[in-house]
């Protein structure tokens, strides 16, 4: 008879932004034998993940890996959005009564569900540098999540957790918190507040970063070089620190990307490359000016965010247009546009349809999302001239790993393709209690 496999004391799930798996591969021969060394050659590791959605940000991702689910039902589409009826900006974690919350997550974490099935008992943190990726980790019923308040120069969390921890701050920084300063605090959450000590699976939840920061110094391989060698000793001492506390045979990790990447400004036009501008509210301005010649004069378009357009629906209605008539009429002239690859409609969109269509889909939220989506070249850039706001299209997907390393797992590579929205249904039947409320994703294994 096979013997009963105990659920793991402690899930340490690690998101690392922007990692890159041929990076991972370019600097392994300086990694120690405790970082990342150490989870490739013992961990389950899925070579190509990515994300089920485009664009991917990093509050989307961190939503995803929490949920397993995709913008479209969490509700975390990007960093900030345009609430419909005020047209302000509004960042994905404000709350009018909190300041921070997960208000706007729509859906339950894996987390979320551990407390749940738990009746409240395990404890769950998370830890991150800036609060969104703190408070979309932790989920609506964690014992606190926990971030770094550049302005104050110390440890932070929201009063929807509750009060915060006697322990939080033990003075203020006289830096620009670090990888290690994040991994140090991480630590000491697991020795605070005796998490893994008992049989009820636990959870902590940690927000690294795989980018240089602005001042570092040295062409693009020492830069990234200084990065991933100075993060896989923090992920060494992080892991072995818990390790240690735990115990390897009690604790599970997992560590994967955000799958975002920073929008560097590549010259193409120096190099002969093609490229171009695609100035989004000048399109707007004139696509006002088409709708009022065929509808009669009005404010059609009302806003304009990201590669969005949003349509003043209460003159639409006025005038008694059918909405699906006047986003066709808007997408006909868009299409015509040069540097437009694609236009989707928010009923085209709501309708599915292929692969391409379906991911854009899926990083849309009806409530919050504009009525026009544009997608521009790959190597053309998309410039709001309002707020000069701007990315450059690339339909490159950057590979980065799944990692899966501690008890019980063993040791193989997998070359199958997989998404990340994977992971928490594979926490969840790991822990056995319920995936999230909105996740449909199968396990990885």
């Amino acid at each position: 008879m096979q013997a009963f496999q105990l659920a793991p004391r402690l899930v340490v799930n690690i998101t690392i932004d922007q990692l890159r798996s041929d990076y991972v591969e370019a600097f392994s021969p300086l990694f120690n034998q405790d970082g990342f060394r150490k989870l490739m050659q013992e961990g389950k590791v899925y070579e190509t993940a990515s994300y089920p959605f485009k664009p991917v940000t990093q509050p989307a991702a961190i939503a995803t890996i929490a949920t397993g689910s995709i913008p479209y039902y969490h509700g975390i589409v990007s960093p900030q959005w345009l609430d419909r009826n005020t047209l302000r900006q509004i960042y994905c974690v404000d709350d009018n009564r909190y300041g921070d919350s997960p208000a706007n997550l729509k859906t339950s974490t894996v987390s979320d569900e551990m407390k749940i099935s738990s009746a409240g008992s395990s404890i769950v943190y998370s830890i991150a540098a800036d609060k969104s990726s703190a408070i979309l980790s932790a989920g609506h019923a964690a014992d606190n999540a926990i971030w770094f308040d550049s302005t104050r120069r110390k440890w932070q969390t929201s009063p929807y957790y509750g009060a915060s921890p006697r322990w939080l701050n033990n003075g203020i920084f006289s830096h620009d918190i670090n990888n290690d300063d994040i991994a140090t605090k991480a630590s000491e959450i697991v020795n605070k507040t005796s998490m893994g000590t008992d049989d009820i699976t636990d959870m902590l939840s940690v927000t690294l970063s795989a980018t240089s920061s602005d001042d570092a110094v040295g062409n693009w391989q020492n830069r990234m070089q200084s990065v991933y060698t100075k993060l896989d000793n923090t992920l060494g001492n992080l892991v072995k620190s818990i390790e240690k506390t735990i115990g390897k045979e009690h604790v599970i990790f997992v560590i994967t990307s955000t799958g975002a990447e920073t929008d560097e400004d590549n010259n193409y036009a120096l190099y002969r490359v093609p490229t171009g501008t695609f100035y989004i509210n000048r399109t707007a301005n004139l696509l006002n000016v088409y709708i009022s010649a065929i509808y009669g004069q009005g404010n059609y378009v009302e806003a304009v965010f990201g590669n969005q357009i949003f349509l003043n629906h209460k003159l639409i209605e006025q005038k008694r247009l059918s909405l699906h008539d006047v986003e066709n009429r808007c997408k006909e002239i868009i299409s015509q546009s040069a540097g437009v690859s694609n236009v989707y409609t928010s009923e085209q969109l709501l309708a599915g349809g292929n692969d391409d269509i379906k991911k854009t889909r899926n990083a849309f939220s009806p409530n919050i999302s504009g009525d026009i989506v544009i997608d521009v070249t790959p190597g053309w850039k998309l410039l709001n001239e309002n707020t000069q706001e701007t990315y450059t299209s690339r339909l490159a997907v950057i590979p980065f790993p799944i990692i899966i390393y501690g008890m019980g797992i063993k040791a193989e590579r997998i070359t199958t393709p997989v998404t990340v929205d994977r992971i928490a249904p594979t926490i969840a039947k790991s822990i056995r209690i319920r995936a999230p409320n909105a996740c449909e994703s199968i396990p990885l294994f």
